[in-house]
Parts: structure tokens; sequence; C-alpha cells
């Protein structure tokens, strides 16, 4: 049917038949009749129109081959045709070309028992600036919905449809992708911009290297990396043990709302304390604390205005933090750290220790008080993680008064979990807690 079409066009013909010749021979003919137009007098290009019909009666698995063939080498492509020759369904081949699924097998290719899971990120042809879709690929087990929707959710993308399918290899595990149709709740102009970190957030919280909260959608809504987002999710975090009255939730919000400033009070992070940082940092960190002023006196809504001049505070009282200090493999560490000075730290509750550092990981939390350069007190292993600076700050006190005698102040620190397993499981629970 699809060659008669083609002679059809070709020809310009009005209607056409044909006739099927079986044989015991290996091949069949195929004779077909086009009727043209009376006045018709179509210039038919005889090599082209065989060309055509070649391409139309090739079978989708010659048409993968011949994409592999092209993309990675003939070498190659033999061993990827022997894996992949067969391994998708039909339901995929009616949806996909086998240009599409020569990017799918390369991204498949890179996935393995340490590295199970990848996503890729793009807009489809003509989509317009709010419209994106979103291809996930997962080793061995299907990614389930009620996972998948809340991590889009929290990055400000609505799933507003999903295809999946089994990619059954011949040699290895199988592998599951989905494919998501998303709608941004944000423009995004130009989705190359913001492609590979949104990428990256979302691997990370599969391995919860992140949390999966709403203070992800800061990356496709303000384009900030994701250790960025962490730097701004471990002041929010630090800012509610501090006795900030918001929720969450509603930081997030806020932050989202404005991310021209959140930009800027990243900037004005690194302008703090990235070692890469060149010129004078003084004069950088004035120049956008004034920009950040200057964009706060547009904020509309006074509680929004108090939240991120919250933050701005907090960043302005901070002396020293770990960000930039590498680990093994020359990856940041799991948990970040930040020493401030009390006094500067707007509305703090009383007594005032002269520094605190506050640790943050998706893991753990945990804050340490001293009182003053020279101070004695201890750790200690917290229940109470939507206050626990609160409680480390009465135990300083009472520090503070049983060592007088030995030292001038007092210090105490405190840390609670996030992550551990229940507390009638013991031994897991205090594993979770040493390490």
């Amino acid at each position: 049917v699809r060659i008669q079409e083609i002679l059809k066009r070709r020809l310009a013909g009005s209607s056409a038949e044909y006739t099927v010749q079986l044989t015991d021979a290996v091949l069949s003919r195929i004779h077909l009749l086009v009727r043209t137009l009376p006045k018709a007098d179509p210039q038919v290009d005889a090599h082209a129109v065989e060309a055509e019909i070649v391409q139309a009666t090739r079978r989708w698995e010659d048409e993968l081959k011949a994409a592999l063939t092209d993309t990675v080498g003939e070498e190659r492509a033999v061993a990827l045709g022997r894996r992949y020759g067969e391994a998708f369904p039909a339901g995929y081949r009616e949806a996909l070309t086998p240009r599409a699924a020569v990017r799918d097998i390369a991204v498949v290719e890179t996935l393995s028992e340490a590295n199970p899971f990848a996503v890729s990120l793009y807009r489809p042809v003509e989509a317009d600036s709010r419209t994106l879709r979103l291809r996930a690929y997962r080793l061995g087990a299907k990614m389930p919905l009620s996972a998948s929707l809340p991590m889009l959710e929290n990055m400000g993308l609505e799933a507003m449809d999903e295809d999946g399918w089994e990619i059954e290899r011949a040699d290895q595990a199988p592998v599951f992708l989905h494919d998501f149709g998303l709608r941004s709740a944000f423009d995004i102009p130009d989705v190359e911009t913001i492609k590979a970190m949104t990428e990256e957030v979302l691997v990370r919280v599969v391995r919860c290297e992140i949390e999966n909260d709403s203070f992800n959608r800061l990356t496709p809504g303000a384009a900030l990396a994701p250790d960025d987002v962490v730097v701004i999710r471990a002041y929010a975090k630090y800012l509610r043990q501090a006795g900030f009255p918001f929720s969450q939730a509603y930081v997030a919000q806020t932050l989202a709302a404005h991310p021209s400033v959140v930009a800027k009070l990243v900037a004005i992070f690194r302008a703090r304390f990235d070692p890469a940082a060149g010129g004078d940092r003084d004069e950088a960190q004035q120049r956008l604390h004034d920009e950040v002023k200057a964009a706060l006196n547009e904020v509309a809504i006074l509680d929004e205005d108090r939240i991120l001049r919250r933050f701005l505070y907090a960043l302005r009282a901070t002396v020293r933090t770990n960000h930039w200090v590498r680990g093994a493999g020359g990856r940041r560490k799991s948990y970040l750290s930040f020493k401030l000075e009390s006094a500067k730290v707007p509305e703090l509750p009383e007594p005032w220790p002269l520094f605190e550092i506050f640790v943050y990981s998706p893991r753990f939390e945990a804050i340490h008080l001293r009182g003053g350069k020279v101070a004695r007190g201890g750790l200690r292993w917290s229940d109470r993680p939507e206050d626990f600076r609160t409680e480390v700050l009465g135990l300083m006190k009472a520090q503070m008064v049983k060592n007088a005698v030995i030292v001038p102040v007092g210090s105490k620190g405190g840390f609670v979990l996030k992550a551990a397993p229940p507390a009638s499981d013991r031994e897991a629970y205090l594993k979770e807690g040493i390490a």
C-alpha cells in the first residue's frame, strides 16, 4: 500500500490497483497500475521514485542498523544491532523512528548497577515556552508514578501524559524507558540553558543526594546549579532553627517567585567565599548587596520582603564555609557547613553565642554554639528536628554556669537524623548516627 501511494503521488494518479504473484521462488511480484488524470503530464525521476520505494519498504530493524552504522561506525553497529535489533517493543517502533532509538541506545549504554538511572530533557519541535518532554531511563525496574510525579511537581513541572516501554536487551538486564509530557509553571525560553542542571537535580534526587522538596524549583526557574540550591536550602533550614516563623514551603514559594534576587544572593555567597573569585571581593559584595536592596524595594508583599532580607543578612553574617572543600574523587562533601557571627543574624533568640556552626545534609542537620573563643562543652544527639537549636541553646547556657570555674564560657552542639531507620531497630539507628 505504501508503494501504491508513492506512485499515485509521483505520477499524479487518480487511482491505482495492484496484483500480487506468488510462486515457489523466494521472491514475489507485485504489478501496479496507476491511472492518471487526463491532462496530467508528470515529470518523473525514475531513480528518485525507486529510492523512495526502497526507503518505504525497509523494515524498522533495517533502518536501525543503518542509523547505527551512520552514528557509531560499522564495527560498533554490528555489536549494538545484535543487542538491540529485537529489543524495542512494537509500540515503540510505531511511535518513534530508528534515529530516535539510536539516541536512546546511547543513553542506555551508559547505565550500570552503579549508575542505574538517567534522564534527558528536551523540547518538542514547534512547542511553546512552557512545554517540555522528559525521557527517564531506569535499569532493571520501572519507576513508580507515585515517586516520579512529586519529584517533577517539586521542580515546577506538571506531568500531562506518560508513555512507557521496556527495552529487552539480548544479553543484559532490561531497561524501562518513561517519556513524560511536561508543562512548566513558568516560561523557559531556552531549554539548553537549564537542561544539564535540571537533569543533574533529578538524578541526584533519585540517588538521595539532594532532598526532594520545592527548593528544587529554583534550578529550572532561576537557572541555579544544584549545588547553589543546596546552599539556599541550607540557609532556609538554619533560619527555621533560628526561630523564623514561616514554613519551609512558603519560604521556597517566595524564593521561586523572585528568581533574580535569589541569583544575586548566590552571587554574594560566591563573592564572599569562592576561592576562584577574583578582583575586589568587598567591592563586589557591596555592589550585589546594593542591587538586592534595590530589588527588595520593589517587593510588594511584606512577608516576602522579610524572608528575602533574612537570607541576605544571614549570608552577610557568615564568616566561613566548607562549600568548596573537595572530598574523594574531587567531589564536594556530602554535607554543607557554615560558620556565622550570631550577633549579626537579625531576630536571633538571646543569649547570642559568639559563633555558631550549622551543618546541613539530606541525612542529618546539626549545630554547634560557642559562647566565646575559649569554651567547653559536648555534643548531643537530639530528637527535636523542628527546634533542636533551642534545645542546644539552653544546654549551652547550662554549660556556661557549670564550667564557669574552668573556662570563661560554654559551648554545646547537637544533631538530628533525617533519614534514620525506626528507633525500634536500635542497632541500625545507632549505625546511622555514627555514620
